[in-house]
């Protein structure tokens, strides 16, 4: 374990936090304590604690289930430190203990807990990592979903809620009434506009609980857009011994990440924020020529090489890099589908974009999974290819490459590789009627699935033949006698 008293004599080579722990007062409350989390918002934070020791770092879990009540413990017993080995494709690492992160409470253990951090003035930035299909989004009318039965169960008993909206929305309202200030809402999700979808999910929610509170929050609150990026892998016990062996600690919560790190930020924020500029965070008045290139080249480059690299049977993402066929594939689809519909924001070359996205994808030091990065592969699809395959459609581009990223997709949902090593494919939005679909020996009804519906409205018949017949070619000879040329 890593404690404080551990830190007086840490192992040569491994950073200390630069200021007094003792010393950090929290300013943030976030939840969704994952790995891209602690990398990223906690490693940005890090580095400016040393000047300003007000923007500490409160966790809150949402989950009662055994995994996360190890996890809490885990932080607890570690008072919340934890290492992270940041390693560049060359091999060269450097390891530090992060501090940002003060204390981590698990929500359903303790709802009070949680809803004082938030009714605190001291906290005046509420952000969260919860996924791309988190914020409730219902697909086909694009609002808020009043339907789900968390959601409901949260509108009846608002006082104690067990959804994020309804944590957030209770600490609003507490504060309100208090005659206190609104808080930032602050989403690090891999979202297109994610400030957007976070406004529209928790006044959507607010709505319903009660309008006057979401006239308050519109006008009190912020919701800035931000881009995200850094390739942070699942650690486990074989990575996670090899990280302490080559390190010295015997951390429980070890981290791993490349060395490119990257945040591009509105300046939109209610009541103050840290000055995160001094970390390397670029803010700006608009982030959407960011957003495109990331989420349009290397979000969705990942998921172009994942499918068929799972289907393939490699592991991890630098392996299926290592295959020519598709390395050329993933090449292809970002020089002749992505680059050419593409604007380019101020600072930044497409082309040597891209050569930063296969260098970093060719990293082994991540071990980053291919059945990870291909998990919850719908909403990844709905927000890291739409635009690409509307202008193909539109356009009336070359379909193959897109094509056969969803005649992967598909296939890969079936939970069998070439080598006929099982696995489950993570879809965690799925009812039973689309588990069944994604599951069906035909190739056509799976089409239907709601990962495709952001182009359901155009012509989509040249594209569907397409992807059926790629189907039975993979089906029949394999993934990689369906590349195109």
């Amino acid at each position: 374990m890593i404690t404080h008293e551990i830190l007086k004599s840490l192992p040569v080579g491994v950073q200390a936090p630069p200021y007094d722990i003792n010393g950090i007062k929290p300013g943030i409350a976030h939840f969704g304590v994952g790995n891209f989390f602690r990398a990223h918002e906690a490693f940005y934070v890090e580095q400016i604690l040393k000047d300003d020791p007000n923007w500490g770092i409160i966790g809150v879990g949402l989950t009662g289930s055994d995994r996360s009540k190890e996890k809490a413990e885990e932080f607890k017993k570690q008072d919340c430190l934890f290492s992270l080995t940041e390693t560049a494709p060359s091999g060269k690492s450097t390891v530090r203990v992060m501090g940002a992160l003060r204390d981590y409470l698990l929500a359903p253990a303790d709802p009070e807990a949680v809803l004082k951090h938030l009714a605190d003035p001291a906290i005046r930035i509420v952000s969260m990592t919860i996924t791309e299909g988190g914020y409730n989004i219902n697909e086909t009318t694009g609002e808020f979903d009043l339907q789900n039965k968390a959601v409901q169960q949260d509108l009846k008993t608002p006082e104690t809620p067990s959804t994020i909206f309804g944590y957030v929305v209770e600490g609003l309202r507490r504060r309100r009434d208090a005659g206190g200030k609104a808080f930032t809402i602050m989403s690090c999700d891999n979202l297109r506009h994610n400030g957007n979808v976070a406004r529209k999910a928790f006044l959507g929610y607010a709505k319903a609980r009660d309008p006057e509170l979401a006239k308050w929050i519109e006008e009190n609150a912020t919701f800035p857009n931000g881009m995200v990026d850094r390739i942070t892998p699942t650690v486990s016990a074989a990575i996670a011994k090899k990280l302490n062996e080559a390190s010295g600690l015997t951390d429980d919560l070890p981290l791993v990440a490349e060395d490119f790190h990257q945040w591009v930020l509105e300046d939109n924020f209610a009541d103050g924020r840290p000055a995160l500029e001094k970390a390397g965070v670029q803010f700006v008045e608009d982030v959407t020529d960011y957003e495109h290139v990331k989420i349009r080249m290397l979000n969705a480059g990942h998921i172009m090489l994942c499918f068929p690299g799972v289907l393939a049977g490699y592991e991890n993402v630098d392996q299926a890099l290592a295959d020519a066929d598709l390395r050329r594939n993933l090449e292809n689809f970002l020089n002749k589908d992505v680059i050419p519909t593409l604007e380019v924001p101020p600072g930044m070359t497409l082309e040597g974009y891209r050569d930063s996205v296969i260098s970093r994808f060719s990293n082994p030091a991540m071990a980053d999974q291919t059945l990870r990065i291909s998990g919850d592969g719908s909403s990844k699809i709905q927000v890291f290819w739409t635009e690409t395959v509307r202008q193909a459609l539109e356009g009336k581009r070359d379909l193959s490459r897109i094509a056969f990223g969803m005649a992967s997709y598909l296939e890969m949902l079936r939970g069998k590789d070439e080598k006929g090593d099982t696995y489950e494919p993570f879809e965690p939005t799925f009812d039973e009627s689309q588990k069944i679909l994604a599951k069906a020996d035909d190739f056509e009804s799976a089409l239907k699935l709601p990962a495709f519906d952001a182009w359901s409205d155009l012509d989509t018949s040249e594209l569907n033949g397409k992807v059926v017949a790629l189907r039975k070619i993979i089906r029949e000879k394999g993934v990689k006698a369906a590349l195109p040329a």
